[in-house]
């Protein structure tokens, strides 16, 4: 059985039990499950769970303030979370990106694609050594290099941190302002939200054949393809 704890907050009685048999039937033992957002914020203070499944619509304290608390934490700011909601409108869904979700999920939605993005992001890990792999590519946190095959590529500072936030979280979708807001840091000051778009342009070319992995998603932003099927 896995032993990653998962934590599935919803209001709905019957979507908590659905996905607590669905997880079980697919190894996942190791799980809790909140009506609320103040018995959610509650558990994952005292349980610390690897992974939560939260909905946007709760009693009490709805998902988007959880989802907002939980990154501002420094405790808490690394959990990955999949927003699983009926609201499926763009700007729920931008929002709750912005807010720092990894991935979102509407409903009703298939079982074998919540599956696939939970082991996703449980998957997604930083070594100790800091190095990230991602199939063939290797990102070096330490050195600042990264290596597609073996052999070293020569990014930007900015390609280079587009790169390495996608590879953290592949599937998690990432709005343009985000990526501006991840580039803006004491090093680097010269992006607009414009030329995010450009920078992703030449980011691909460098890659070659693996810059396909990178995908638009319209009207929102982009991300690096999830490892689903490997």
């Amino acid at each position: 059985m896995l032993k990653s704890k998962i934590l599935i907050v919803d209001d709905e009685e019957s979507i908590r039990e659905l996905l607590e048999m669905l997880l079980e039937s697919n190894g996942f033992s190791n799980i809790k499950t909140a009506s609320d957002g103040e018995m959610a914020l509650q558990i994952i203070e005292e349980w610390a769970p690897d992974l939560i499944l939260l909905d946007l619509m709760l009693p009490k304290v709805d998902g988007l303030t959880i989802c907002k608390q939980l990154r501002a934490d420094e405790k808490t700011s690394n959990i990955p979370i999949i927003m699983l909601t009926a609201k499926s409108e763009e700007s729920d869904i931008v929002l709750g990106l912005e807010l720092g979700a990894n991935d979102y999920i509407t409903k009703p939605f298939s079982n074998k694609i919540v599956i696939a993005r939970i082991r996703n992001q449980l998957r997604t890990t930083v070594k100790e050594n800091k190095i990230i792999n991602y199939s063939n590519l290797s990102i070096d946190l330490t050195q600042h290099i990264a290596k597609l095959e073996g052999v070293e590529l020569d990014l930007t500072f900015s390609e280079f941190e587009i790169l390495t936030l996608f590879v953290k979280s592949p599937g998690r979708v990432y709005t343009r302002s985000q990526l501006l807001a991840n580039l803006k840091g004491d090093a680097y000051y010269d992006v607009t939200d414009r030329t995010i778009d450009v920078q992703i342009v030449n980011l691909r070319k460098k890659l070659g054949d693996f810059g396909k992995n990178i995908i638009t998603i319209r009207s929102i932003g982009y991300c690096i393809k999830s490892l689903e099927n490997e």
